[in-house]
């Protein structure tokens, strides 16, 4: 039997990264990074397969590839999305305009206008109206079909969105409209609201289905050329709930890729845990161009009330919060004349100036190369040499700026970069009730390393972990993920014991139509497994908190416990159950890390550098020449292939057996 070959694929703003697992006996892992084209992204992955030998075509089907991709999140930010129609009740065809009319700053009485997500010449009516429960109130008639296609087709659009009112109930009217939309011979993606996320609240609906239809036709092409490229191996994408699905049915819903990359970093640490006998984590990954932090505790958690730019995406994400500090996020004076960091980045092109691409802004890792505790003998993304000249030359610009040295200026930018990552940390820690203290924070990503004591220090946490392959953990996540599918629907039924049975007659009946989904895609149904969801509220609530369900008492018991966490209260009032969600996943062939293979190197005769605010030279050590579970002091600097970690004075290091490295405060 010939053997399997898997790689991991997590293609970022500045880096694209790998990780090739070669079914054993023996395992095999190997690890490879690569500067991103944000321009066509396929590029960078194709010249990895090719760095990694895996661009034969004789491979055929025994190389599987699974993908995370920023593709979508940078379209949705940049703008540049499909234009789309978007179709509506009549009477509604403002309903993405209006929004919610909430303020971007609460006493901010004048703000400029934004754009809407869709122009008014785009948004067509059609009349036709279900009630709240359902019930047909006026329906499609063969002359508003006619027209709405007439419309349609003077507009000349690549994607269609349908969003009916209360689609989510009865959504034979959706279609019915994109079905006509196709015996017209449309060459539209279609998106209905009704298939993308069946819930309530129209607007939240509206732009998810407007995202879809949008992102549509971007990830169709996309995945197209990327398949072209590799040929008959298989191709699974990561979405962003954290489990992947076939390539082929990625395009379908566009939507679910927002986080697909960020959401790998997760996978892999809820992996790792198992490993390391812990499973709760505040996690912290910094890449080149941003920041995710998120906090595990067992499983990852998932949430419905994410948002990406000023848009509302309430389908299923990764509970995770992403804030513009990474490795390449730009310094800079402002008028009051204070130094400030980031959100804009120098990405992969021209990137920060040591890079000597072009780029000549100071960066946070320009200011890390400066103080010495990343070294200039790095070689990022296996062939970017580090340029100190440069990185201090762009530095000493905002130095002279601010009165200081370009050294203190350095330490300046990477102390307001910490502090931005620790303020995130506390939005998603100390902000909904939990003691960070009571956590490991696990940093990873590839300039994670060299900020994790400082993170660690202003949130009172005596315990941090730099995961083995920390540079490329995102990847390794892709290679760990279950295939899977969420599926969610709206009930708005109080939380009566009477209506227990009801409710679980809907979650049979979407898991079902999971288990259908994953079967279409070549999963087996004795193999798949079902975690059932349900999303409560107090009456008079706007918000739900999402629980467990394994019966209605136990639920509404997590509920109250749950809202008394968060919120500091629990009420005696009824409880309203909104959502009932569904995942489906089947979980893949699992592998355990093999140890790490030691280089044979001595940590007692390594190197020693100059690092500002040290008094003497400070020790370089390889991660694979590092004794297995011998504890040591800092300061000192870490290296591996894909990342370098800085280890403040007054923590302690030790390696364990896979190449984890466990950070503590020394006492």
């Amino acid at each position: 039997m010939q053997q399997k070959i898997f790689l991991g694929v997590d293609a970022g703003g500045t880096f694209t990264d790998f990780i090739c697992l070669r079914a054993g006996p023996p395992l095999q892992l190997q690890t490879y990074k690569t500067l991103s084209t944000p321009s066509a992204p396929e590029q960078a992955i194709l010249r990895g397969l090719q760095a990694l030998g895996l661009d034969d075509p004789a491979l055929g089907d025994r190389l599987h590839i699974i993908h995370g991709s920023t593709v979508a999140t940078n379209a949705a930010l940049e703008g540049k999305m499909a234009s789309t129609a978007f179709i509506t009740n009549k009477g509604f065809g403002d309903l993405l305009t209006l929004a919610r009319q909430t303020r971007p700053a609460l006493y901010q009485l004048e703000f400029a206008a934004v754009e809407p997500p869709v122009p008014s010449s785009h948004c067509l009516e059609i009349d036709t109206r279900l009630d709240a429960g359902g019930n047909l109130i006026k329906d499609l008639n063969e002359d508003d079909l006619d027209a709405l296609l007439e419309q349609l087709s003077a507009l000349d659009v690549d994607a269609v969105a349908i969003n009916l009112l209360f689609s989510f109930l009865d959504d034979r009217q959706e279609r019915t409209i994109a079905e006509r939309i196709q015996q017209a011979g449309l060459d539209v993606f279609i998106s209905r609201s009704s298939h993308v996320l069946p819930v309530y609240k129209e607007y939240e609906r509206g732009i998810a289905t407007w995202l879809n239809a949008a992102l549509g036709p971007v990830i169709n092409g996309y995945l197209g050329r990327l398949q072209k490229g590799i040929g008959d191996a298989s191709l699974q994408i990561m979405q962003s709930n954290g489990e992947t699905v076939a390539a082929e049915k990625a395009a379908e819903l566009a939507v679910n890729l927002l986080l697909s990359g960020p959401a790998g970093g997760l996978m892999a640490m809820q992996f790792l845990g198992k490993h390391t006998g812990n499973n709760r984590f505040i996690s912290f990954d910094m890449g080149g161009t941003s920041t995710d932090v998120a906090l595990l505790s067992g499983r990852v958690a998932i949430t419905t009330e994410s948002s990406i730019d000023r848009f509302p995406v309430a389908v299923p994400m990764v509970d995770m919060h992403t804030i513009g500090a990474g490795g390449g996020s730009i310094a800079y004076v402002d008028e009051g004349g204070m130094l400030q960091v980031g959100p804009r980045s120098a990405g992969a092109d021209p990137g920060p100036a040591c890079y000597d691409q072009g780029g000549t802004e100071a960066t946070v890792t320009d200011a890390n190369l400066v103080l010495g505790r990343l070294l200039g003998s790095a070689r990022l993304a296996g062939s970017v040499a580090l340029r100190l000249d440069l990185a201090r030359n762009a530095i000493a610009k905002l130095a002279e700026q601010i009165g200081l040295g370009i050294e203190e200026t350095a330490l300046g930018i990477v102390s307001i970069a910490n502090e931005h990552m620790a303020k995130a940390i506390r939005m998603i820690s100390v902000n909904r009730g939990h003691d960070p203290a009571l956590f490991q924070l696990a940093s990873f990503g590839g300039a994670g390393g060299l900020h994790v004591c400082a993170i660690a220090e202003a949130m009172q946490m005596n315990n941090a972990l730099v995961p083995v392959y920390g540079g490329v953990l995102s990847a390794l996540g892709m290679l760990v993920a279950e295939q899977g599918q969420h599926l969610t629907r709206t009930v708005n039924v109080v939380a009566d014991p009477e209506q227990e049975q009801a409710l679980i007659a809907r979650f049979e009946e979407l898991e079902q139509e999971g288990f259908q989904a994953l079967a279409a895609q070549g999963a087996p149904a004795q193999e798949c497994q079902a975690h059932w969801l349900a999303e409560l509220r107090y009456q008079g609530q706007a918000y739900t908190l999402s629980v467990v369900f394994e019966s209605l008492a136990a639920a509404l018991q997590q509920f109250a416990e749950l809202h008394e966490q968060r919120y500091g209260y629990r009420l005696n009032s009824p409880v309203e159950v909104v959502n009932l969600r569904v995942n489906v996943n089947w979980p893949q062939e699992g592998f355990t890390l093999p140890d790490l293979p030691l280089s044979g190197e001595s940590c007692n005769k390594a190197p020693a550098v100059k690092v500002y605010g040290e008094d003497d030279p400070v020790p370089v050590w390889r991660r694979d020449a590092m004794p297995e579970n011998e504890s040591r002091p800092g300061p000192a600097i870490i290296i591996d292939d894909s990342a370098t970690t800085w280890i403040a004075s007054g923590w302690n290091v030790r390696r364990d057996r896979i190449g984890n490295l466990h950070i503590t405060k020394s006492v």
